[in-house]
């Protein structure tokens, strides 16, 4: 008898910070997403804490053997008050690498950050108007995960049934993150 075979398979390096590698415990949006679309294998090189100049180091190393690189970062410098045109120069950088390495890559905004706030919330908004722009000019998909969980009757916040302590999304926040991902990772 011959196997039937298998789906063909995306091999994804997402890369990122915290809310890329998930929280102790809690299944994050790189599990969610693979159990929607079985065809994903998924690479999880998030680290906790990370600035956005730490994360590019990784880069190669993370994306070898990938057909996708999910990139993710940002909050970290801000939050270790860090200048955030500097942070978008760094997400340029890696999804420029990400792009000379034949990667089709994805670049996820910043999570609102409801500990931050209102402190935080001008410096989120500018970072993440530069990640537009970024995947915007360098001609890759932008993964709206800030509009995602965002509480549209608090501003700059996380929708409290999204997360567990408000800087990062729990369950329910991650499935979320997972659509978001999947939806566009379809599209390419």
């Amino acid at each position: 008898m011959i196997a039937p075979l298998s789906q063909p398979s995306i091999v994804v390096a997402a890369l990122g910070d915290s809310i890329t590698e998930g929280s102790p415990g809690l299944r994050g949006w790189d599990a969610w997403a693979a159990q929607a679309d079985r065809r994903l294998l998924i690479r999880n090189c998030g680290i906790y804490g990370q600035r956005t100049d730490e994360i590019a180091a990784r880069l190669d190393e993370c994306a070898q053997g990938a057909d996708v690189l999910i990139v993710q970062g940002g909050i970290n410098d801000i939050a270790q008050g860090r200048d955030v045109e500097a942070a978008a120069a760094n997400l340029r950088a890696i999804v420029r690498r990400g792009k000379e390495l034949g990667l089709r890559v994805s670049l996820a905004d910043v999570l609102p950050w409801n500990n931050g706030w209102p402190d935080a919330e001008s410096k989120i908004r500018r970072l993440n108007e530069l990640i537009s722009e970024i995947a915007h000019e360098e001609d890759v998909t932008l993964l709206r995960f800030h509009e995602t969980l965002e509480d549209p009757e608090r501003p700059g916040r996380l929708r409290d049934e999204w997360t567990f302590e408000g800087d990062h999304p729990n369950e329910d926040g991650y499935r979320r993150l997972a659509t978001v991902v999947v939806r566009a990772l379809q599209k390419t």
